[in-house]
């Protein structure tokens, strides 16, 4: 039995102005890839987080924060996996994450 689906906010972000990429975000990436059962939705969200905060991506935080506390992952949990990543992408993408968390969580 494959993951439970993940609705994505594409459509509502970007509708008809970028009916291509709502399609592969719906169908591809979280209709196949977030569903394959190699890992776990908990571990898939604790991998996007941290590919988000190493990429500096912030905009994406949000969403994906609260994905992973629906997958699982409690915020403090979350917390920790930034401050760990501090010392690997560096701290002011780590601070700027976890100020997002910190609106996210309070």
């Amino acid at each position: 039995m494959e993951h439970r689906k993940i609705e994505s906010n594409a459509r509502k972000a970007y509708g008809d102005f970028a009916s291509a990429f709502v399609r592969y975000s719906e169908e591809m990436l979280f209709g196949d890839v977030w569903r394959r059962e190699e890992l776990s939705l908990r571990d898939r969200s604790l991998i996007t987080v941290a590919a988000l905060v190493a990429g500096g991506m912030t905009e994406q935080l949000p969403y994906h924060l609260r994905l992973a506390e629906e997958n699982g992952l409690k915020p403090e949990e979350m917390v920790e996996a930034i401050t760990h990543l501090a010392f690997y992408t560096g701290w002011p993408r780590a601070a700027s994450a976890i100020s997002v968390a910190k609106s996210v969580f309070e």
